[in-house]
């Protein structure tokens, strides 16, 4: 595997020369380092921490500070992929201006690459803004969770032919506007095609059909750690939850029944010093000091 660090320019390349982009999420430094050996070319910390690593109900309370914080984490620990941070709810919304100041922040005290933002025609000026200013935008269209409540819930977009033609004008405003890559949402497979065939950078599918240039998956549902949440677009890769269950179970029993700790995973003492003793005057090790026992003839 050639362990090049991956950059803007490499990705943008993949567009006509291939191979197809693998991304996966990444929210801690052991992950992303293992995430980082296995070959992923880019780690996206995404807001989806709010759901697989804080336990909320979608991505929405995600904070800024929250967000640098994974970053950093993940940064250190990557060589090999370009590192993505999602902006979250709120961050860059109101106006261009906040979008900027976030952005910046993120790549000066999150370690990030660059940032991902939701939105298309909508948000084509922020996207520009912040592209002008030297920083890679990824951007993100189709089913996007930081609108989850206007949607409806966890939705496919763009079934419907007008659906359709709104999808496919936010992503062809993502990449006018300079973004050099797509995330695809929660859309149906042609339309995954057709997007793919209709701009200039790269997509990345997630649920969106074979035919975009890269995939993307949070990297606990593809390691199969929410073996009762599945969706329809998830592969488990491996089974880790089951075996995580397993191991701990293990691991309880053996403390309970004392086969753990044994011996082999115990420190020694450091071995006892035999005293020195003299002997006409010198030390010497092992004998009795003179004097020492029954008295001699010559005493």
């Amino acid at each position: 595997m050639n362990d090049a660090k991956i950059t803007v320019p490499a990705l943008l390349a993949r567009k006509q020369g291939g191979p197809k982009i693998a991304m996966l999420t990444a929210y801690d430094a052991t992950m992303a380092r293992l995430l980082d050996e296995g070959g992923a070319d880019v780690l996206l910390v995404g807001d989806s921490l709010g759901m697989v690593v804080q336990g909320l109900p979608n991505t929405l309370p995600v904070t800024l500070e929250e967000i640098c914080y994974h970053g950093r984490a993940v940064a250190r620990a990557t060589h090999r992929a370009h590192v993505v941070g999602d902006m979250p709810f709120m961050s860059y919304q109101s106006s261009v201006e906040r979008a900027l100041e976030s952005a910046g922040q993120m790549l000066k005290t999150g370690g990030f690459e660059a940032v991902k933002l939701e939105g298309g025609v909508r948000f084509a000026e922020h996207i520009r803004a912040i592209v002008s200013v030297g920083i890679p935008v990824l951007g993100h269209v189709g089913l996007l969770p930081q609108s989850v409540h206007a949607m409806g819930g966890f939705r496919v977009q763009g079934k419907a032919d007008a659906d359709a033609e709104r999808v496919l004008a936010d992503a062809r405003a993502v990449a006018d506007a300079g973004a050099y890559a797509v995330v695809l949402e929660g859309i149906p497979s042609e339309l995954g095609q057709r997007i793919t065939e209709s701009i200039s950078i790269p997509t990345i599918g997630i649920g969106a059909g074979p035919a975009c240039d890269g995939q993307v998956l949070v990297c606990y549902d593809f390691l199969g750690m929410y073996p009762s949440l599945k969706p329809k677009f998830v592969k488990h890769f491996a089974e880790l939850g089951a075996q995580i269950v397993a191991a701990t179970q293990s691991y309880v029993k053996e403390v309970r029944e004392g086969s753990f700790p044994d011996a082999a995973h115990g420190f020694a003492s450091a071995p006892k010093k035999q005293p020195a003793v003299e002997t006409g005057g010198k030390a010497v090790l092992g004998l009795p000091p003179k004097g020492y026992g029954p008295a001699s003839e010559d005493s």
